[in-house]
């Protein structure tokens, strides 16, 4: 008896007896195992989120502690080839940094203070200087009283007073934190380099230290990379957005420099946030509404060609983000943490690169580009 294609026959067994299909002609099949072992992981990542959710007032000034530590440890280990102490260099770079950061905040601060004690008086100015919208906003209404909507666009109202102390609330830590914080970044920059040993010196194999030494390496140079040159960067937005506003004639034009130098370290949300501001200030500060708008169309320009041909070209050599991850990233720990979380994405996002590069290194064969 003559067998079809793909059959086989067996030793013993008449002829035209095919063999059973093998396992891997077999469709994959998951056990209960792998099954068991997917549903722990995820409680374990849900714990994990939640304790950090519920207990940020901890995490928080912590792991800025350490990023901003990791960054700025290149600084003090320069401060130790001039004989200069890493505790004592430690304290000095935590008062350079301070220092730089409460003289860009006072730069701001002082008008954002006074503009919001003369809301209610904006808000009539900005209604004013809206009043050409009101034929579109009539024509909107009645087509939704036309359809049963309801009229949500009847009147343009500034927000109250009372939204201020719960967003500064909101946006600035306590006085608990921000004192953690600083105690945990100039111990962890002062005792850098005795971790650096300790987490080394953990593992027993050979192999296994020497991984860790480079995961090490690379946090520090590529970290202490990204935080000068997103400054630069960052600080030629402030100036190139405080000589628009001067040129355009908006008022304060330093502070509102600072101010979008200072927003443009949060991805995405800073340069969108800044775009609102000047928005608004130009359309209260100027005769007509196009010469109010030409101030947020120059920074429009200036953050696309920032986003776009510089941060990637000068960032971008040295370590590549994918911009769904970017973003996703800065969704996630916005969520989390808020606008602080939101300035840690892009390192978190760097250090989870980096190590997963190192324990899970690629070795495949790249397809060909087609």
């Amino acid at each position: 008896m003559r067998a079809f294609p793909g059959e086989r026959l067996l030793g013993n067994a008449p002829q035209g007896t095919p063999l059973p299909d093998s396992k891997a002609d077999m469709p994959p099949v998951i056990s209960r195992a792998e099954v068991v072992a997917f549903a722990l992981v995820a409680l374990l990542v849900i714990v994990i989120v939640g304790v950090l959710y519920l207990a940020r007032a901890f995490f928080l000034p912590i792991t800025m502690a350490f990023i901003v530590g990791t960054m700025l440890s290149p600084a003090a280990g320069l401060l130790e080839r001039y004989r200069i102490p890493r505790a004592l260099g430690a304290v000095l770079i935590v008062i350079a940094v301070g220092a730089a950061v409460a003289f860009m905040v006072g730069l701001f601060a002082s008008p954002v203070i006074e503009w919001s004690s003369r809301l209610p008086e904006l808000g009539a100015l900005l209604k004013e200087k809206l009043h050409v919208f009101d034929r579109p906003l009539a024509l909107w209404q009645e087509l939704q009283s036309m359809v049963g909507g309801s009229d949500t666009l009847a009147s343009i109202q500034m927000p109250k007073f009372e939204w201020v102390q719960p967003a500064l609330e909101f946006l600035s830590p306590t006085f608990a934190e921000f004192l953690l914080f600083i105690a945990t970044l100039i111990l962890f920059i002062a005792s850098w380099k005795d971790l650096r040993r300790a987490l080394v010196m953990t593992f027993s194999e050979r192999e296994a230290r020497l991984r860790t030494l480079r995961i090490l390496n690379e946090l520090e140079v590529h970290l202490g990379n990204y935080l000068l040159t997103v400054t630069m960067i960052n600080a030629g937005v402030g100036i190139v957005t405080g000589v628009i506003c001067a040129v355009t004639g908006m008022p304060n034009p330093a502070g509102l420099g600072a101010l979008a130098a200072t927003l443009n370290f949060i991805p995405i949300i800073g340069p969108v946030a800044m775009f609102v501001v000047l928005v608004v200030v130009g359309i209260i500060s100027s005769p007509t509404i196009g010469a109010g708008l030409i101030a947020a169309a120059c920074f429009a320009v200036v953050t696309f060609m920032e986003g776009h041909f510089v941060t990637p070209t000068i960032v971008g050599r040295r370590l590549s983000l994918n911009a769904l991850a970017v973003f996703l990233a800065l969704a996630f720990w916005t969520w989390l943490w808020g606008p602080m979380g939101a300035f840690l994405s892009s390192p978190l996002l760097i250090v989870a690169l980096i190590v997963k590069e190192h324990l899970m290194p690629v070795n495949s064969p790249q397809l060909p580009e087609g």
